[in-house]
């Protein structure tokens, strides 16, 4: 009965061990197709903090489920030390994360990241006042879900239990506190649509980089600046006017209204 047990546990831990090599081959990739810079597979797996970050992730993600949780943190301190980036051995990551840089980035413990997403230096999947009743934040989700193909810009603060739906974009130090649509560009604090696009799965740089629409504010700020140009030109032409053509009927007006003292006095 042991054999058996044993033999029916080996096809699932080699299929477990796949699926971490094969993670680990997109994240590859990923870096190989999205930065410019890469300079091989070699350099890839060596040079840049991302592969290393998210292989300590693979290992850790596991060992928390098996409830070797200090195992698991330690672990990630580990890794956080030596690329300065900080995911939670309970975050669950999906093929071909690329972090760029990577400084500060923070995923926090109850994130959920899609597969092929491009986060930029900076950006934190965190939750809302943490500090408040923790005891009762324990056991719920409190940290953003980022869908398939997603671009994070630099420094972007993605915070709470939102979704960011697949093939959004979120533009730098952008601040994200409610849902993001499908295909829908994102910026500013809070962070606002700017763009509406075909959902795809092409990779632009940035997040913003093919933004082509409009910011409303910028319309009524634009449109408000071309009133005061009419306005003033208006003032200009009147001023003309009245130098040309000055006028007397308001001081004889003036004169004729004006009640005279003596009057006044006798009454």
């Amino acid at each position: 009965m042991p054999k058996l047990l044993k033999m029916a546990q080996k096809p699932h831990r080699n299929g477990k061990g796949r699926a971490m090599l094969g993670k680990l081959r997109s994240d590859l990739k990923a870096i190989m197709e999205r930065d410019p810079a890469a300079q091989g597979v070699f350099a890839a797996i060596f040079l840049y903090p991302s592969f290393h970050v998210l292989l300590f992730h693979r290992i850790a993600h596991p060992l928390w489920r098996w409830h070797f949780k200090f195992i698991a943190r330690a672990i990630m301190l580990f890794a956080r030390l030596l690329t300065g980036i900080e995911i939670h051995p309970q975050a669950k990551i999906g093929a071909g994360l690329f972090i760029d840089h990577g400084m500060g980035v923070v995923i926090g413990q109850t994130a959920t990241v899609g597969e092929n997403v491009t986060l930029y230096h900076g950006v934190t999947l965190g939750g809302v006042n943490p500090a408040e009743n923790s005891d009762t934040q324990r056991d719920v989700k409190r940290h953003p879900t980022i869908g398939d193909n997603v671009i994070i810009g630099a420094g972007a603060q993605i915070l709470g239990p939102v979704t960011i739906h697949k093939c959004a974009r979120v533009g730098g130090n952008s601040v994200v506190t409610k849902d993001v649509g499908e295909g829908i560009t994102v910026v500013g604090i809070p962070a606002k649509p700017v763009a509406r696009r075909r959902a795809n799965e092409r990779f632009t740089a940035y997040a913003v980089s093919d933004m082509t629409a409009t910011d409303q504010t910028e319309k009524t700020l634009s449109w408000m600046s071309q009133q005061i140009i009419q306005m003033q030109e208006q003032i200009e032409v009147l001023q003309k006017r009245q130098t040309v053509n000055p006028s007397s009927e308001l001081h004889e007006t003036g004169s004729d209204n004006t009640p005279n003292i003596s009057e006044l006095e006798n009454k």
